[in-house]
Protein backbone atom coordinates (compact mmCIF):
# COMPACT_ATOMS: atom_id res chain seq x y z
CA UNK A 1 0.00 0.00 0.00
CA UNK A 2 1.52 3.30 -1.09
CA UNK A 3 0.83 6.59 0.62
CA UNK A 4 -0.02 7.54 4.20
CA UNK A 5 -2.94 6.19 6.21
CA UNK A 6 -5.33 8.71 7.75
CA UNK A 7 -6.61 7.69 11.18
CA UNK A 8 -9.64 9.61 12.50
CA UNK A 9 -10.19 9.59 16.26
CA UNK A 10 -6.47 8.87 16.46
CA UNK A 11 -5.94 9.99 20.08
CA UNK A 12 -8.74 7.82 21.46
CA UNK A 13 -8.37 4.48 23.22
CA UNK A 14 -8.46 2.27 20.12
CA UNK A 15 -7.15 4.93 17.74
CA UNK A 16 -3.94 5.47 19.72
CA UNK A 17 -3.20 1.74 19.83
CA UNK A 18 -3.89 1.56 16.08
CA UNK A 19 -1.49 4.42 15.37
CA UNK A 20 1.19 2.61 17.37
CA UNK A 21 0.64 -0.63 15.46
CA UNK A 22 0.66 1.19 12.11
CA UNK A 23 3.91 3.00 12.92
CA UNK A 24 5.49 -0.23 14.13
CA UNK A 25 4.48 -1.85 10.83
CA UNK A 26 6.27 0.90 8.90
CA UNK A 27 3.26 2.91 7.72
CA UNK A 28 3.18 6.69 7.44
CA UNK A 29 0.36 7.95 9.67
CA UNK A 30 -1.80 11.05 9.44
CA UNK A 31 -3.55 11.35 12.81
CA UNK A 32 -6.75 13.37 13.17
CA UNK A 33 -8.69 14.14 16.37
CA UNK A 34 -10.69 17.00 17.89
CA UNK A 35 -9.82 15.98 21.49
CA UNK A 36 -13.46 16.02 22.59
CA UNK A 37 -12.93 12.68 24.33
CA UNK A 38 -9.15 12.21 24.23
CA UNK A 39 -5.88 13.86 25.19
CA UNK A 40 -2.74 14.93 23.25
CA UNK A 41 -0.54 12.85 25.60
CA UNK A 42 -1.77 9.63 23.98
CA UNK A 43 -0.18 10.39 20.61
CA UNK A 44 2.92 11.92 22.21
CA UNK A 45 3.44 8.60 24.00
CA UNK A 46 2.76 6.60 20.82
CA UNK A 47 5.63 8.45 19.15
CA UNK A 48 7.88 7.88 22.18
CA UNK A 49 7.12 4.14 22.19
CA UNK A 50 7.71 3.65 18.47
CA UNK A 51 10.56 6.11 18.01
CA UNK A 52 8.70 7.32 14.92
CA UNK A 53 6.76 10.48 14.14
CA UNK A 54 3.25 10.96 12.83
CA UNK A 55 1.56 14.07 11.47
CA UNK A 56 -1.21 15.30 13.75
CA UNK A 57 -4.19 17.46 12.79
CA UNK A 58 -6.62 18.90 15.34
CA UNK A 59 -9.67 18.81 13.09
CA UNK A 60 -13.33 17.98 13.65
CA UNK A 61 -14.87 15.92 10.84
CA UNK A 62 -17.60 18.56 10.60
CA UNK A 63 -14.92 21.05 9.46
CA UNK A 64 -15.11 20.27 5.75
CA UNK A 65 -12.65 22.88 4.46
CA UNK A 66 -9.88 21.84 6.85
CA UNK A 67 -10.44 18.21 5.92
CA UNK A 68 -10.28 19.02 2.21
CA UNK A 69 -6.99 20.88 2.69
CA UNK A 70 -5.54 17.88 4.54
CA UNK A 71 -6.47 15.50 1.70
CA UNK A 72 -5.18 17.91 -0.97
CA UNK A 73 -1.81 18.39 0.71
CA UNK A 74 -1.02 14.93 2.07
CA UNK A 75 -2.86 12.55 -0.29
CA UNK A 76 -3.77 9.70 2.08
CA UNK A 77 -4.00 6.30 0.42
CA UNK A 78 -6.63 4.98 2.82
CA UNK A 79 -8.61 5.88 5.93
CA UNK A 80 -9.27 4.09 9.22
CA UNK A 81 -12.34 5.78 10.69
CA UNK A 82 -12.57 5.58 14.50
CA UNK A 83 -13.90 9.08 15.25
CA UNK A 84 -17.29 9.18 16.94
CA UNK A 85 -19.12 9.68 20.21
CA UNK A 86 -19.62 6.30 21.88
CA UNK A 87 -21.46 6.37 25.23
CA UNK A 88 -24.80 4.56 25.07
CA UNK A 89 -26.34 6.38 28.05
CA UNK A 90 -25.26 9.78 26.79
CA UNK A 91 -26.63 8.99 23.33
CA UNK A 92 -30.06 8.39 24.88
CA UNK A 93 -29.88 11.75 26.69
CA UNK A 94 -28.60 13.81 23.72
CA UNK A 95 -29.47 11.91 20.50
CA UNK A 96 -29.20 14.97 18.25
CA UNK A 97 -25.57 15.42 19.23
CA UNK A 98 -24.82 11.78 18.39
CA UNK A 99 -26.59 11.79 15.03
CA UNK A 100 -24.99 15.09 14.03
CA UNK A 101 -21.48 14.18 15.16
CA UNK A 102 -21.36 10.53 14.09
CA UNK A 103 -23.48 10.43 10.94
CA UNK A 104 -22.96 13.97 9.61
CA UNK A 105 -19.24 13.78 10.38
CA UNK A 106 -18.93 10.46 8.56
CA UNK A 107 -20.90 11.79 5.58
CA UNK A 108 -18.57 14.77 5.25
CA UNK A 109 -15.53 12.50 5.53
CA UNK A 110 -16.87 10.28 2.74
CA UNK A 111 -17.67 13.28 0.52
CA UNK A 112 -14.14 14.62 0.99
CA UNK A 113 -12.67 11.17 0.30
CA UNK A 114 -14.72 10.85 -2.90
CA UNK A 115 -13.63 14.27 -4.08
CA UNK A 116 -9.97 13.32 -3.45
CA UNK A 117 -10.52 9.90 -5.09
CA UNK A 118 -9.56 8.05 -1.90
CA UNK A 119 -11.81 5.01 -1.67
CA UNK A 120 -10.16 2.54 0.73
CA UNK A 121 -11.86 2.66 4.13
CA UNK A 122 -11.81 0.59 7.34
CA UNK A 123 -14.79 1.57 9.48
CA UNK A 124 -14.96 1.15 13.24
CA UNK A 125 -18.41 -0.37 13.72
CA UNK A 126 -19.81 -2.18 16.74
CA UNK A 127 -21.59 -5.32 17.87
CA UNK A 128 -24.41 -2.99 18.95
CA UNK A 129 -25.62 -3.18 15.33
CA UNK A 130 -26.92 -6.67 16.11
CA UNK A 131 -29.34 -5.42 18.77
CA UNK A 132 -30.75 -8.27 20.84
CA UNK A 133 -29.43 -11.38 19.06
CA UNK A 134 -31.83 -14.23 18.29
CA UNK A 135 -29.03 -16.80 18.68
CA UNK A 136 -25.45 -17.09 19.89
CA UNK A 137 -22.70 -16.86 18.83
CA UNK A 138 -23.44 -13.90 16.56
CA UNK A 139 -22.53 -14.20 12.89
CA UNK A 140 -22.16 -11.36 10.41
CA UNK A 141 -25.34 -12.41 8.57
CA UNK A 142 -27.48 -12.01 11.72
CA UNK A 143 -30.35 -9.48 11.51
CA UNK A 144 -29.24 -5.90 12.18
CA UNK A 145 -31.00 -3.61 14.65
CA UNK A 146 -30.15 -1.35 17.56
CA UNK A 147 -32.05 -0.16 20.60
CA UNK A 148 -30.09 3.01 21.38
CA UNK A 149 -29.02 6.12 19.43
CA UNK A 150 -25.31 5.28 19.58
CA UNK A 151 -25.87 1.87 17.99
CA UNK A 152 -28.33 3.36 15.51
CA UNK A 153 -25.67 5.83 14.32
CA UNK A 154 -23.21 2.97 13.74
CA UNK A 155 -25.89 1.04 11.85
CA UNK A 156 -26.83 4.14 9.83
CA UNK A 157 -23.20 4.61 8.79
CA UNK A 158 -23.04 0.93 7.75
CA UNK A 159 -26.17 1.46 5.60
CA UNK A 160 -24.62 4.61 4.15
CA UNK A 161 -21.46 2.74 3.25
CA UNK A 162 -23.43 -0.05 1.59
CA UNK A 163 -25.39 2.50 -0.46
CA UNK A 164 -22.14 4.25 -1.38
CA UNK A 165 -20.56 1.00 -2.54
CA UNK A 166 -23.68 0.08 -4.55
CA UNK A 167 -23.50 3.45 -6.30
CA UNK A 168 -19.75 3.24 -6.97
CA UNK A 169 -18.04 -0.21 -6.80
CA UNK A 170 -14.62 1.45 -6.90
CA UNK A 171 -14.92 1.80 -3.12
CA UNK A 172 -13.18 -0.79 -0.94
CA UNK A 173 -14.80 -0.89 2.49
CA UNK A 174 -14.20 -3.01 5.57
CA UNK A 175 -16.86 -2.93 8.31
CA UNK A 176 -15.29 -4.16 11.56
CA UNK A 177 -17.83 -4.96 14.26
CA UNK A 178 -16.13 -4.82 17.64
CA UNK A 179 -17.29 -6.69 20.68
CA UNK A 180 -15.83 -5.41 24.00
CA UNK A 181 -12.29 -3.97 23.74
CA UNK A 182 -10.27 -4.02 26.98
CA UNK A 183 -6.63 -4.06 28.07
CA UNK A 184 -3.79 -1.73 27.19
CA UNK A 185 -0.34 -1.65 25.66
CA UNK A 186 2.03 -3.77 27.81
CA UNK A 187 4.29 -0.74 28.34
CA UNK A 188 1.60 0.83 30.51
CA UNK A 189 2.06 4.09 28.59
CA UNK A 190 -1.19 4.13 26.62
CA UNK A 191 -4.58 2.77 27.65
CA UNK A 192 -8.24 3.54 28.25
CA UNK A 193 -8.82 6.93 29.92
CA UNK A 194 -12.58 7.55 30.12
CA UNK A 195 -13.99 10.94 31.04
CA UNK A 196 -15.94 10.89 34.30
CA UNK A 197 -17.59 7.68 35.50
CA UNK A 198 -16.60 4.82 33.18
CA UNK A 199 -19.34 3.31 31.02
CA UNK A 200 -17.41 0.08 30.54
CA UNK A 201 -16.60 -2.68 33.01
CA UNK A 202 -12.80 -2.93 32.88
CA UNK A 203 -11.89 0.73 33.52
CA UNK A 204 -14.43 0.74 36.36
CA UNK A 205 -12.70 -2.32 37.87
CA UNK A 206 -9.23 -0.78 37.53
CA UNK A 207 -10.37 2.52 39.06
CA UNK A 208 -11.73 0.60 42.06
CA UNK A 209 -8.47 -1.36 42.29
CA UNK A 210 -6.36 1.82 42.29
CA UNK A 211 -8.58 3.47 44.91
CA UNK A 212 -10.27 6.04 42.68
CA UNK A 213 -13.67 4.46 43.46
CA UNK A 214 -14.88 2.60 46.54
CA UNK A 215 -16.62 -0.32 44.84
CA UNK A 216 -17.90 -1.70 41.56
CA UNK A 217 -21.60 -1.67 40.78
CA UNK A 218 -22.74 -4.90 39.13
CA UNK A 219 -25.87 -4.02 37.20
CA UNK A 220 -28.20 -6.96 37.70
CA UNK A 221 -27.63 -10.50 38.98
CA UNK A 222 -30.93 -11.97 37.77
CA UNK A 223 -30.20 -12.43 34.06
CA UNK A 224 -30.71 -15.80 32.40
CA UNK A 225 -27.00 -16.66 32.60
CA UNK A 226 -25.12 -19.20 34.76
CA UNK A 227 -24.32 -16.71 37.53
CA UNK A 228 -27.06 -14.16 36.79
CA UNK A 229 -24.72 -11.42 35.51
CA UNK A 230 -24.29 -10.19 31.94
CA UNK A 231 -21.96 -12.05 29.59
CA UNK A 232 -19.79 -10.25 27.04
CA UNK A 233 -17.04 -11.11 24.56
CA UNK A 234 -13.96 -9.20 25.79
CA UNK A 235 -11.14 -8.68 23.31
CA UNK A 236 -7.67 -7.29 23.96
CA UNK A 237 -7.20 -3.91 22.26
CA UNK A 238 -3.96 -5.16 20.67
CA UNK A 239 -5.80 -8.08 19.06
CA UNK A 240 -8.43 -5.60 17.90
CA UNK A 241 -5.97 -3.25 16.19
CA UNK A 242 -4.21 -6.22 14.61
CA UNK A 243 -7.57 -6.90 12.95
CA UNK A 244 -7.46 -3.43 11.39
CA UNK A 245 -4.03 -4.00 9.89
CA UNK A 246 -5.23 -7.34 8.51
CA UNK A 247 -8.35 -5.65 7.09
CA UNK A 248 -6.26 -2.96 5.37
CA UNK A 249 -4.05 -5.61 3.82
CA UNK A 250 -7.08 -7.69 2.81
CA UNK A 251 -8.70 -4.73 1.01
CA UNK A 252 -5.71 -4.38 -1.30
CA UNK A 253 -6.26 -7.92 -2.62
CA UNK A 254 -10.03 -8.27 -2.17
CA UNK A 255 -11.81 -5.16 -3.45
CA UNK A 256 -15.41 -4.68 -2.41
CA UNK A 257 -17.35 -4.35 0.83
CA UNK A 258 -17.39 -6.86 3.68
CA UNK A 259 -18.28 -7.02 7.38
CA UNK A 260 -16.24 -8.93 9.96
CA UNK A 261 -16.72 -9.56 13.66
CA UNK A 262 -13.73 -8.83 15.88
CA UNK A 263 -14.18 -10.88 19.04
CA UNK A 264 -12.72 -13.92 20.73
CA UNK A 265 -15.77 -16.17 20.35
CA UNK A 266 -15.94 -16.68 24.13
CA UNK A 267 -18.13 -14.87 26.64
CA UNK A 268 -17.29 -14.00 30.26
CA UNK A 269 -19.78 -12.86 32.88
CA UNK A 270 -19.21 -9.76 35.01
CA UNK A 271 -18.40 -11.94 38.03
CA UNK A 272 -15.99 -14.06 35.96
CA UNK A 273 -14.14 -10.90 34.86
CA UNK A 274 -13.91 -9.74 38.47
CA UNK A 275 -12.44 -13.12 39.50
CA UNK A 276 -10.03 -13.12 36.55
CA UNK A 277 -8.85 -9.61 37.48
CA UNK A 278 -8.35 -10.58 41.11
CA UNK A 279 -6.39 -13.70 40.08
CA UNK A 280 -4.23 -11.80 37.56
CA UNK A 281 -3.41 -8.89 39.87
CA UNK A 282 -3.81 -10.13 43.43
CA UNK A 283 -6.13 -7.18 44.07
CA UNK A 284 -9.56 -7.64 45.62
CA UNK A 285 -12.48 -5.85 43.93
CA UNK A 286 -15.35 -4.98 46.29
CA UNK A 287 -18.67 -4.91 44.45
CA UNK A 288 -22.36 -4.37 45.08
CA UNK A 289 -25.31 -5.62 43.09
CA UNK A 290 -27.31 -2.76 41.58
CA UNK A 291 -30.45 -2.56 39.45
CA UNK A 292 -30.24 -3.58 35.82
CA UNK A 293 -29.38 -0.82 33.35
CA UNK A 294 -31.98 -0.14 30.66
CA UNK A 295 -31.01 -1.76 27.37
CA UNK A 296 -28.39 -4.16 28.72
CA UNK A 297 -28.52 -7.57 27.04
CA UNK A 298 -28.10 -10.80 29.00
CA UNK A 299 -25.38 -12.23 26.76
CA UNK A 300 -23.50 -11.49 23.54
CA UNK A 301 -20.44 -13.07 22.01
CA UNK A 302 -19.04 -13.32 18.51
CA UNK A 303 -18.56 -15.98 15.94
CA UNK A 304 -15.18 -14.72 14.64
CA UNK A 305 -14.67 -17.52 12.09
CA UNK A 306 -15.25 -15.24 9.07
CA UNK A 307 -12.39 -12.96 10.13
CA UNK A 308 -10.15 -15.99 10.53
CA UNK A 309 -11.13 -17.30 7.10
CA UNK A 310 -10.94 -14.01 5.20
CA UNK A 311 -8.38 -11.94 7.08
CA UNK A 312 -6.23 -14.64 8.62
CA UNK A 313 -6.96 -12.99 11.96
CA UNK A 314 -7.47 -14.66 15.33
CA UNK A 315 -7.60 -13.09 18.79
CA UNK A 316 -4.78 -14.69 20.80
CA UNK A 317 -4.65 -12.84 24.15
CA UNK A 318 -6.36 -14.29 27.23
CA UNK A 319 -8.73 -12.67 29.70
CA UNK A 320 -5.88 -12.83 32.24
CA UNK A 321 -3.56 -10.80 29.99
CA UNK A 322 -6.37 -8.33 29.31
CA UNK A 323 -6.77 -7.81 33.07
CA UNK A 324 -3.02 -7.65 33.75
CA UNK A 325 -2.40 -5.08 31.00
CA UNK A 326 -5.38 -2.95 32.04
CA UNK A 327 -4.11 -2.97 35.64
CA UNK A 328 -0.55 -2.14 34.54
CA UNK A 329 -1.89 0.91 32.67
CA UNK A 330 -4.02 2.07 35.62
CA UNK A 331 -1.21 1.60 38.17
CA UNK A 332 1.16 3.65 36.02
CA UNK A 333 -1.50 6.26 35.31
CA UNK A 334 -3.83 6.40 38.35
CA UNK A 335 -5.55 9.50 36.95
CA UNK A 336 -5.18 8.62 33.28
CA UNK A 337 -3.30 11.06 31.07
CA UNK A 338 -4.09 13.90 33.44
CA UNK A 339 -0.52 14.18 34.73
CA UNK A 340 0.87 15.05 31.26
Amino acid sequence: MSGPILVTGAAGYIGSHACLALLDAGHEVLALDNYCNSKPAALERVQELTGRSLRFFEIDLLEREKLQKLFARYSPASVIHFAGLKAVGESIAVPLRYWHNNVSGSTILLEVMARAEVRDLVFSSSATVYGSPASLPIREDAPLASSNPYGQTKLAIEHLLRDLYSSDPRWNISLLRYFNPVGAHPSGRIGEDPLGIPNNLMPFITQVAVGERTHLSVFGDDYDTPDGTCIRDYIHVLDLVDGHLKALEWLTHNPGLAAHNLGTGKGYSVLEVIRAFEAATGTEIPYEIADRRPGDLAATWADPSKAKRDLGWVATRTIESMCADAWNWQQNNPTGYQAD
